[in-house]
């Protein structure tokens, strides 16, 4: 296979999924004989408040908790192939990350491995001081306050890929830009140049196409009888063939389950995207009104006409700041008359929380009736006829400002048991932190990055 084409597989799409996922991917990258690299795309915006929590509270965490259980079955066959790692599992502590990755190396018997780490994408202590502007129609957001949790710049492709000039067989990451762990092995291996902006934007359709995991391949988008995806349970995750023209192809490893087609593409193509003739992106504004997307063989498809322009001069910074506490119970009703029981469970459950806590949020919704799609005031709930179902759950959940309040609004719930209709069972209680999170822009110049190379710790 000529270097001309180059080969990007992806192992997760968020923090908590299948941590088997990079095994089939891993090995078609290394049957297929092309260059290649391979990426866990692992960090939400509230992801990264959570690990930011973590970290103060112990500072040796802070990075994606099953980071050493994703990269366990893959670690020594991608360096032993010269298969580069990268991903944004670094969180609130990359360094943190790249120690458990030596730690790691040297428990799997791999030595002479190169952990390089990008930062710089925390601004949280320096964000008072920049000239902050507001993100699309919201307000400007009060960055002085004292409550921020996480402030958090997106970075884009360039550090990564001068990590990976370095040598570096792991590149470990905080906030980027999903895309840009895509973009940076194309940038390091065809040596795009930076205003080449056609290319980067291919690179960048192709992080976008691959960040969401099995969600290319048929992942959140089965639909029995209607889009039907075959052996679910063994899903296939992607893998872009990507040219030095930016031509790409995207499919999965042959033998896992899935689909890829027209469909799956299109729809992750547009996933997520506010405006597809200006998607912004600290790399590229990337123009997809002329993408197509072409069928070339079984579970392959071919994209192309990716449109690229300067990006933009800002950057985005996502805010993370504490946002009260959420208590909820729920318990189940079954059997005839289940509905009206659950319905008068509710109801009860919710006057005594008012009662007690005047001005407090409080919701109830009857799972297998109606929730979803109903709002804070049950009035879909209430419209509803009384339909007689066997099997309902009720939950209700309170917004605290204090964890003790939360959790005795939840304990409502646990009354039932006693004082409530009968039948009910199965009470579970959870109380557990918010957080909420805003957006503003700085300027690209606010953010200086830094890319290094952390050694292994000495006993």
């Amino acid at each position: 296979m000529p270097d001309t084409v180059f080969h990007i597989g992806n192992a997760a799409g968020f923090a908590t999924d299948r941590v088997d996922a990079g095994v089939p991917v891993v090995k078609a990258l290394i049957e297929s004989g092309a260059p290649a690299a391979l990426f866990y795309e692992t960090l939400a915006e509230r992801t990264l408040a959570y690990a930011q929590r973590n970290r103060l509270r112990d500072p040796e965490k802070g990075y994606t908790p099953d980071l050493e259980r994703f990269l366990s079955p893959v670690l020594a066959d991608c360096v032993a192939h010269g298969i580069p790692i990268l991903g944004n599992f670094g969180a609130a502590n990359p360094a943190g990350a790249a120690k458990a990755i030596h730690r790691l190396a040297k428990e799997l018997g791999i030595e002479g491995i190169k952990v390089a780490v990008v930062e710089g994408d925390d601004v949280r202590e320096g964000l008072p001081s920049m000239q902050v502007q507001a993100w699309e129609e919201e307000p400007l957001f009060d960055v002085g306050r004292e409550d921020i949790v996480a402030a958090n710049a997106y970075l884009g492709a360039r550090p990564i890929a001068d990590a990976l000039a370095l040598g570096a067989d792991v590149v470990v990451t905080g906030r980027v830009t999903d895309s840009a762990l895509a973009l940076a092995p194309l940038l390091h291996h065809f040596g795009w140049d930076g205003a080449d902006w056609d290319r980067i934007a291919a690179g960048v359709l192709t992080g976008h196409l691959l960040e969401c995991g099995a969600q290319a391949t048929g992942g959140y988008f089965a639909d029995p009888g209607y889009k039907d995806v075959s052996d679910m349970a063994n899903i296939g995750y992607p893998i872009a063939e990507v040219t030095g023209d930016g031509e790409i192809v995207l499919t999965k490893p042959a033998g896992t389950g899935g689909r890829v087609d027209e469909r799956t593409v299109k729809e992750q193509i547009l996933y997520e995207i506010h405006d597809p003739a200006n998607y912004l992106t600290p790399d590229v504004t990337l123009d997809l009104m002329d993408v197509r997307a072409e069928k070339v063989g079984f579970d392959r498809v071919k994209i192309t006409g990716a449109r690229g322009r300067p990006a933009p001069e800002t950057l985005k910074v996502t805010i993370s700041f504490a946002g009260g506490w959420l208590g909820e119970g729920e318990i189940s009703y079954a059997g005839p008359g289940a509905s009206a029981r659950a319905r008068l469970a509710a109801q009860t459950a919710k006057t005594r929380v008012e009662r007690e806590f005047p001005g407090l949020p409080v919701r109830t919704d009857v799972l297998g009736l109606v929730s979803v799609l109903d709002g804070d005031d049950g009035g879909l709930a209430d419209a509803q006829p009384e339909t007689e179902w066997q099997d309902v759950r009720v939950r209700l959940a309170v917004n605290a400002e204090d964890e003790v309040t939360a959790a005795r609004a939840a304990r409502e719930v646990e009354t039932l048991y006693c004082a409530g209709p009968a039948g009910g069972a199965g009470v579970r209680l959870n109380v557990t932190p918010r957080i909420k999170t805003a957006s503003c822009l700085i300027p690209r110049e606010s953010i200086q990055p830094r890319v290094r190379l952390v050694e292994a710790a000495h006993d």
